[in-house]
């Protein structure tokens, strides 16, 4: 059995060439060239992809060699997992794997005699040896082509970087070198997975967060990293989305999962090394402006323009109006895919998921010293977060929309915290939890939407009186309901002080 650990790379497929003309990869020690076809093997009901295993046959040259891999981890691009090669002679053989109970698994007639292709790949692979020191080598491997399953096809772009000796840090050190010139993100979804959604035809949809497999046994600081690299993917998931598609809910995704992890590196700042938090929130920063500029177009759009407009369909004011927001609204997709496709934002995600390599987040437990319990370090957080927002809703003014505003970033701060230790809240109160959290949210999210709404209008009128007069229409008829959602404004107020912490366990 042999390890292959390796960090993948997206590679937009127009940007080969400057790839190509690295001066690093200029000056490696070999360059060779492989014509790739491989295809991948499951059952009619797919029993290795349930079981987390992988079937490959892959020619080289006349002969065609068997693989046999298992995910064991796989964490924000970054893959750690055992592999067992033989040449194949017209028959599967598992006799050489040396992990009993997967040989044995394998080897069952349910599994073996109903072995049959699924998808294949073919491609062609340049691969570079870098030895940058006496004990680091390092395989670059450009891998361009395609992928097909039951009649469709898709590209294959991506560049793998593959450790045979040295440390993790080194295969990081590359990609921040490579990705100097051009973005190169993780990239999470590997040519199996991908072949499987091809297989299937599941559609392209974006993605939610999910809940993290903290352990209440577990380190603060490991518990951080599992949240902070489980961030990491939710915003990468949704990349290609944001970058190739008008649906405004991959932009929206993005925005949760950067500010999800802000609030992580928040709610852990006094237990983070130094210097740590600062070499992320800059170009976070930067991707939640343009990702937020976008994102307050879509809602205004959406939820404020175009109710007026549907109920007035033949006042012609406002249907200018919606031309000049939809206007504004392109100009700001735009300018998001092109920061989504520039260097800074896959070196942010390298960078990251460096940082988080390296000690303490990767320390045996116990050896942060005088580190509380993580039951401990949730319990006074989330004491901590609750008291602030309790203190927040006393300061709270019908009359002054910042202050609701920075209510609603609190309660949403506690709501993630809650979210992030799921796993360590028994029963059903988690759940509860966040849902009147997320309905305190969302209430006073459409009071900020509304509050904000008339700058953002007015910025899009410009000096036009003929889309002023527009605005003014489209105010007048959300009035109402901005009224009606402030006059609730005590009743959200004594719901807030009235808000318990679930138990922890």
């Amino acid at each position: 059995m042999a390890e292959q650990i390796s960090l993948k790379l997206a590679v937009d497929a127009d940007r080969h060439g400057a790839l190509l003309r690295h001066p690093l990869l200029a000056a490696a020690a070999t360059r060779e060239q492989h014509h790739l076809i491989s295809i991948y093997y499951d059952t009619g009901r797919m029993a290795l992809r349930r079981a987390g295993i992988l079937l490959r046959l892959r020619k080289h040259g006349a002969a065609w060699q068997q693989t046999v891999k298992r995910q064991h981890e796989s964490q924000s691009g970054l893959t750690h997992r055992p592999q067992w090669q033989a040449p194949y002679l017209n028959r599967f053989d598992f006799s050489g794997i040396d992990d009993i109970e997967l040989r044995e698994w394998l080897q069952r007639d349910k599994v073996a005699g109903r072995l049959a292709a699924v998808f294949e790949t073919n491609l062609r692979r340049t691969v570079w040896q870098l030895d940058s020191g006496p004990d680091t080598r390092i395989l670059v491997k450009l891998d361009r082509g395609w992928i097909a399953a039951n009649g469709r096809r898709d590209t294959l772009s991506e560049l793998e970087l593959q450790l045979v000796s040295g440390g993790i840090d080194s295969l990081y050190d590359l990609a921040l070198q490579l990705a100097q010139r051009q973005a190169l993100p993780q990239l999470l979804l590997s040519k199996a997975e991908r072949g499987y959604l091809l297989f299937h035809d599941t559609p392209r949809a974006p993605v939610k967060a999910g809940d993290v497999p903290i352990d209440a046994a577990a380190a603060p600081l490991a518990a951080f990293r599992l949240i902070a690299l489980d961030c990491l993917s939710h915003l990468q998931l949704n990349h290609d989305g944001a970058v190739h598609s008008d649906e405004p809910e991959y932009v929206h995704q993005m925005r949760v999962a950067t500010r999800r992890l802000r609030a992580a590196l928040r709610m852990f700042r006094p237990l983070l090394p130094d210097g740590f938090a600062a070499q992320l929130v800059p170009p976070m920063r930067e991707l939640m402006r343009a990702l937020g500029q976008t994102r307050d177009l879509d809602v205004l759009m959406a939820e404020i323009v175009a109710p007026v407009a549907a109920a007035l369909p033949n006042e012609p004011r406002l249907t200018d109006l919606a031309g000049a927001v939809t206007n504004r609204l392109y100009a700001a997709r735009a300018d998001i895919r092109h920061v989504l496709r520039q260097p800074a934002y896959g070196r942010l995600l390298l960078t990251a998921g460096r940082l988080l390599q390296r000690a303490p987040f990767i320390e045996p437990r116990g050896a942060g010293g005088d580190e509380s319990s993580l039951m401990q370090f949730a319990d006074r957080r989330l004491h901590r977060l609750l008291k602030g927002i309790l203190e927040l809703a006393d300061a709270a003014r019908v009359d002054y929309p910042p202050s609701l505003h920075q209510l609603r970033i609190g309660i949403k701060r506690l709501r993630y915290a809650i979210e992030f230790f799921g796993p360590m809240i028994p029963g059903k109160s988690g759940a509860a939890a966040i849902k009147r959290l997320a309905s305190l949210q969302q209430e006073l999210g459409q009071i900020n939407d509304l509050a904000s709404a008339g700058t953002l209008l007015m910025l899009c009128a410009g000096h036009s009186s003929h889309l002023r007069e527009a605005v003014t229409l489209v105010g007048g008829w959300h009035g109402p309901r901005h009224a009606a959602l402030l006059d609730d404004i005590p009743d959200k107020l004594e719901r807030i002080r009235g808000l318990t912490l679930p138990r922890l366990a």
